[in-house]
């Protein structure tokens, strides 16, 4: 009698490993990117029509992109903001 109850018990203890623990989760997985993704389409039949894009000719798209690499290449200087010990607003006393 104590062989069956013991085997019938590890049975059901290895029984339980093979259960799905998460049915709630995995059926809405990825739910919240793909609601994200379709929210900051503005147009997703954008390729569908013909017209041409409005907005800044080639030239000014061009140089704006220029300006902005440019940009990284040489960073504005760094403003030193603590003042340890020195006038507050450059008045000596």
């Amino acid at each position: 009698m104590f062989i069956k109850s013991t085997t019938l018990a590890l049975t059901l203890l290895l029984a339980t490993g093979c259960s799905h623990v998460t049915p709630n989760y995995d059926a809405r997985f990825g739910d919240a990117v793909r609601d994200a993704k379709r929210k900051m389409t503005i147009n997703p039949d954008a390729g569908k029509d013909g017209d041409p894009i409005v907005g800044m000719d080639g030239r000014s798209a061009s140089e704006s992109m220029k300006q902005y690499h440019e940009s990284y290449k040489k960073p504005p200087p760094a403003v030193n903001v603590i003042n340890i010990g020195g006038a507050i607003g450059g008045g000596a006393r």
